[in-house]
């Protein structure tokens, strides 16, 4: 009776595992020579089921651990940026206006700021001499100031990692805006600016310094000339302009309060120019005075706005 109810489940057990190696399939000559109660069978079931699952284990952990899963490696991709300025002599000096207005866009965003202070004495330099160069439109010295970046990749500190990464992002942005130009070196290169930037930006030092509060300040820029904005700085302007309008204010009651009967001319046609004068200054100094009070209750509103995004 035993036999027999062991031979069904065992044969149910063979017709379901075809796939079983063969050294497995010995260990079960024959089903009527067998004299093992149906809970052995399960035993021996269990036990081959269990021997076959550290392979697929095994393959899964080989498979997490193949090359394609490494991050880029940042040296590499600056690398590709110093090789994106291998660019015909004179290059950017035959930009035209459009696009020079947004090379001075990307020379400000990559020397604004702190730079020496978040990027190191080395790189910070480089950047503000590499932002000259773009200011001038000097090719040459482009590339072989851009030719550094990767040597001193090895030296970087996290933050100034993180710095250099936000930079030529914000850059590479620039040189995308200029759309396709000659035979699309400027896609390339803000192609290669980005990929690094966020590279080193998403570095693992980057986590903890993007905790920190960060302090961005405005900045005026006049040409070459970059001026900070604070709120003491706001509130200094409001004062010149204050006191400049009431300078311009004096002087236009000055001219007002002159009567026309002591203008003595030798003709009326000199009589007529001065009169003419005189109007004409009446209205230089009351607009400068008018222009004066905006420029003053301006920035003492932008003072206080500053003031308050700081605290």
């Amino acid at each position: 009776m035993k036999t027999t109810m062991a031979s069904p489940s065992l044969s149910k057990f063979c017709s379901l595992t075809p796939t079983l190696s063969q050294h497995h399939t010995q260990s079960f000559p024959s089903t009527a020579s067998l004299r093992f109660p149906h809970t052995t069978t399960s035993t021996n079931f269990n036990t081959i089921f269990l021997h076959k699952q550290p392979l697929s284990l095994c393959f899964a952990l080989t498979e997490s651990n193949s090359p394609n899963s490494t991050e880029p490696d940042p040296k590499t991709l600056l690398q590709q940026i110093a090789d994106s300025f291998d660019l015909p002599p004179d290059y950017f000096g035959k930009f035209p206006n459009d696009l020079r207005l947004d090379l001075n866009d990307a020379a400000f965003d990559l020397s604004n700021g702190p730079v020496l202070d978040e990027c190191g004495k080395e790189l910070g330099e480089t950047l503000l001499n590499l932002s000259r160069a773009w200011e001038i439109a000097d090719t040459s010295s482009s590339r072989s100031l851009v030719a550094k970046l990767p040597l001193m990749e090895a030296n970087l500190t996290g933050t100034a990692k993180s710095a250099l990464g936000r930079r030529l992002v914000s850059a590479g942005k620039r040189f995308q805006s200029m759309r396709q130009y000659g035979q699309g070196e400027t896609q390339k290169i803000a192609k290669a600016m980005i990929a690094a930037g966020r590279a080193l930006s998403a570095s693992s030092t980057s986590a903890v310094i993007d905790k920190q509060p960060k302090e961005k300040n405005k900045t005026l820029k006049f040409g070459a000339l970059q001026v900070e904005i604070t709120p003491t700085k706001a509130n200094i302007g409001a004062a010149i302009a204050f006191v400049f309008g009431i300078l311009t204010w004096e002087i236009a009651q000055g001219i007002q309060n002159t009567p026309e009967s002591s203008l003595q001319y030798a003709n009326d046609n000199a009589l007529m120019l001065a009169k003419s004068l005189r109007g004409t200054l009446l209205v230089v100094f009351y607009g400068s005075t008018l222009l004066s009070a905006l420029t003053s209750g301006g920035l003492v509103l932008l003072g206080i706005q500053l003031k308050s995004e700081k605290n």
